[in-house]
């Protein structure tokens, strides 16, 4: 789950929700990796009460603040014991440093492909993808070195993400990594928005197992803008520093919440109706209103309510009442 940073909190928590349901729900053992953040034990300890308050199990701080701690046995085995791991926000080049190359760092990736699932908002967001935004400015037009690149978990393959994407204006930024690497694809999410992606097997024509593919759907109030530069023509190889860049041909795909897009082959997905848990439970509440009407009405004047304020009538006036 890569999820744009700023996710609610306060009100209805729909991805932090996600996250604990797709851990295990009253069985989920969550693991918040704080490292990225300045912030003391309190940020634990906020993410911790969230969790516990949407039904989790446990939660572990699991905090490595150097490449020695990273190498600590005890934090590796929470991580081995995790059904859930969630990665707060920060300063991702500071994550990257201490946990990727570790045995810590090691732990996290074999648990993403166990099937645990690894959640990260802004810095915890940025380090899941194969190239990493470490830092760089914001703007809408793609300059020459207006940011830098270092490397991720790769959890995400061939790909850059990038977090906080419209409100702080980051398309310039993502554009220029893209169009330097046309390889890659870019990710850039909003703020409260989560791109879930899964690993969905397929089915070859002959009914054997086909490869698994990565789909990513979109949770939250954003986007999720996705830039494919496979057939872009770009002048990254010669701009001068700091020079606007060429390019041309990128492929942008701005998805809401409920779209699908495939991942391995680049392509927009059909759309999977979900239904608004209001209007279920209105739609629900009517049809106990209409199967009650239905009894009444088959049982002529004798449904059950009918019975009830007849009783009622005939104790008040003290007639006989039938069993």
């Amino acid at each position: 789950m890569v999820i744009g940073g700023a996710e609610d909190k306060l009100g209805r928590r729909t991805i932090l929700g996600e996250f604990v349901r797709a851990a295990g729900g009253p069985d989920a053992r969550i693991a918040v990796v704080a490292t990225a953040s300045s912030l003391g034990p309190e940020i634990v300890e906020v993410y911790d009460a969230l969790f516990r308050k949407l039904g989790a199990a446990s939660v572990v701080s699991t905090r490595p603040e150097s490449r020695d701690e990273a190498h600590d046995p005890a934090l590796v085995a929470q991580l081995e014991e995790a059904t859930g791991i969630f990665m707060t926000g920060g300063n991702q080049l500071k994550l990257s440093g201490v946990v990727s190359g570790t045995p810590f760092g090691d732990a996290l990736v074999a648990a993403h492909e166990r099937g645990v699932v690894v959640a990260g908002t802004s810095a915890g967001a940025s380090i899941q993808s194969s190239h990493m935004v470490a830092f760089g400015s914001g703007g809408a037009t793609p300059k020459q070195r207006m940011t830098q690149v270092a490397a991720g978990l790769g959890l995400v393959r061939s790909s850059v993400i990038d977090q906080h994407f419209d409100q702080r204006n980051r398309y310039g930024r993502l554009l220029m990594i893209v169009a330097q690497s046309p390889q890659l694809l870019g990710i850039g999410v909003d703020e409260d928005t989560a791109a879930v992606i899964d690993h969905e097997p397929t089915t070859a024509q002959d009914g054997s197992p086909g490869p698994v593919r990565e789909v990513l759907s979109v949770l939250g109030k954003g986007a999720v803008t996705i830039m494919d530069p496979s057939r872009m023509t770009s002048n990254a190889h010669e701009a001068r520093r700091s020079a606007p860049l060429l390019a041309s041909g990128v492929q942008l795909h701005v998805l809401p919440a409920g779209a699908r897009f495939d991942l391995t082959t680049r392509t927009l997905l059909p759309e999977v109706a979900r239904p608004d848990p209001a209007e279920v439970a209105e739609m629900t509440a009517a049809g106990d209103d209409l199967r009650k009407l239905a009894r009444d009405i088959a049982a002529g004047d004798a449904g059950p309510s009918v019975l009830r304020r007849r009783q009622a009538r005939k104790r008040r006036v003290g007639e006989p009442v039938d069993d």
